[in-house]
Order: C-alpha cells, then structure tokens, then sequence
C-alpha cells in the first residue's frame, strides 16, 4: 500500500514559517491587513482558503508575491481532490494520441 503524506495547507506555512517565527499573532495580521480576525485565524487554522485578496494583502506584508500563496492553495485543492476522486479519475480512459 502506498502512503501519501497530507497535502500542505497554505494556513499551516503561514502559521509556522511567518506568524511563529516573526511572532505575529492572526489579530495582528488580519489587523495589519485590514481584514476580518476570523479570516486569518480560519486560514491559519487550515479551515478555509487563501483567496486572491487575501493572497494579495499576505504578500504585501511578507515580502512574498500573491502566486506565492495562490499556487499553494491550488496544489492543496488539487491534492486534495485528487484523493477523493482517484477511483473515478482512474477509471477515465485517456484518448489516445493521433
């Protein structure tokens, strides 16, 4: 059988590679951004996703780019998708090349 690690939320890199070691708390992020407390306490909580916005603010204040976080929410989704479709993507039968 084969062992998947779970995919990486993008909530826990803020979490544990941002707010920990810069020793922000989600208040004061969500502050800073001008955004709702329980939009960055959700995300950091790994319960709802990084949206475009949000991407945009987090990247002004981190120093990192919107891609940044948008390509990991898209990794995260589709990671996530891909486990609870495997067996109906797997049976799709590819087309063959002309």
């Amino acid at each position: 059988m084969v062992h998947f690690d779970p995919p990486i939320h993008p909530g826990e890199i803020l979490r544990e590679e941002f707010l920990k070691p810069l020793g922000l708390k989600p208040y004061g992020v969500a502050k800073r951004l001008n955004v709702p407390r329980t939009r960055i306490e959700r995300l950091v909580a790994e319960s709802t996703p990084v949206t475009p916005d949000t991407a945009l603010r987090l990247a002004k204040l981190l120093g990192t780019t919107p891609d940044f976080w948008l390509s990991m929410q898209a990794s995260y989704d589709l990671a996530v998708e891909a486990r609870a479709k495997k067996q109906e993507i797997d049976a799709i039968q590819a087309l063959d090349a002309a």
